[in-house]
């Protein structure tokens, strides 16, 4: 029993995770529309995230971890914060949100590429489908949201920052998914924010003292505290929990759930109506999920054979 809820509590955590990341899209922006920007955003989401790591680990499992491996995780630091989130918050200041949120939907194939060629993952006709099916929905939904007459227009630098993070992402799943399933959430987390606190304040420092912290209200403190402890702490928690145990091309595909709830909270509050279209999409960005997720690993085509040749011994 306990064998079969490990996969369900790794996609409720994937999903959590991305949809909290969905939220923060909003909150994030009505935090820069009050002073801060994406510098400053990334730089407290690291600084905030270590701190908070490094407490829940006094509580948490103690665990040691070799030098060695405390030296890989900051590769996995540059690769999977540093780069993505830095990218990603100067790429979004830069370019159209529609733009950004087109671009995101390159993960998954990045991330289905690399697996091929870094874990050797097979790439069946589920995969390639289940990715196609996913990047349409989400385009269905992107485009229909956006409104002709508001809609900014796009930078191409902004656009290349913005696929330079997913691809971040993408290579950070495939090179260190062995390093993040050996430790525990806290372990890998605390030292990943620990790195990227070391390599992002050194030059961020003095552009963070330049804010104008005097005209910041008890809202925006409150929008940047959703940023760090939920959208950073709590969902890189999340996060890991399920990339301890689903491939990174599944992980990947997951990124389709944020645009998604993006569209949801702009319905509830008023700012958008539910059209057809979006319903199309949810449909198609859940299938892609869906084949992907059925799509048989390398793991799982080596069982199979093992399997096979033993019945032939019997």
């Amino acid at each position: 029993m306990k064998d079969n809820r490990v996969p369900l509590q790794a996609h409720l955590s994937m999903f959590a995770a991305e949809a909290i990341w969905g939220l923060m899209a909003p909150i994030g922006k009505a935090a820069m529309n009050s002073g801060f920007d994406g510098i400053s955003v990334v730089s407290f989401r690291v600084a905030g995230a270590a701190l908070l790591f490094w407490v829940a680990s006094l509580i948490g499992p103690r665990e040691h971890i070799p030098a060695r491996d405390i030296v890989k995780l900051a590769g996995a630091a540059l690769l999977g914060i540093v780069f993505n989130q830095g990218l990603y918050n100067i790429g979004l200041s830069i370019t159209s949100p529609v733009n950004a949120s087109i671009v995101t939907t390159s993960m998954p194939i990045f991330a289905m590429v690399l697996s091929f060629f870094i874990l050797k993952e097979p790439i069946t006709w589920k995969k390639v489908l289940g990715v196609a099916i996913g990047c349409g929905g989400a385009l269905i939904l992107i485009l229909s949201s956006a409104h002709a007459g508001s809609a900014k227009v796009g930078n191409i630098r902004g656009d290349l920052m913005c696929f330079g993070a997913q691809f971040s992402f993408a290579l950070y799943l495939a090179l260190y998914n062995p390093i993040i399933r050996k430790y525990n959430v806290f372990t890998v987390n605390k030292w990943m924010f620990t790195w990227a606190s070391l390599f992002v304040l050194p030059f961020t420092s003095w552009h963070v003292s330049q804010l104008p912290w005097a005209t910041f209200t008890v809202a925006t403190w409150l929008e940047v505290g959703y940023v760090v402890v939920f959208g950073t702490f709590v969902s890189y928690l999340l996060s890991v929990v399920a990339q301890r145990v689903l491939r990174p091309t599944v992980v990947s595909v997951y990124n389709y759930v944020q645009p998604i709830v993006s569209v949801i909270v702009s319905v509830a509050v008023g700012l958008s109506v539910f059209t057809l279209p979006q319903g199309v999409a949810v449909i198609l960005v859940f299938s892609g999920v869906w084949l992907v997720i059925k799509s048989k690993s390398k793991r799982d085509e080596e069982k199979r054979g093992k399997n096979a040749k033993l019945n032939d011994v019997c």
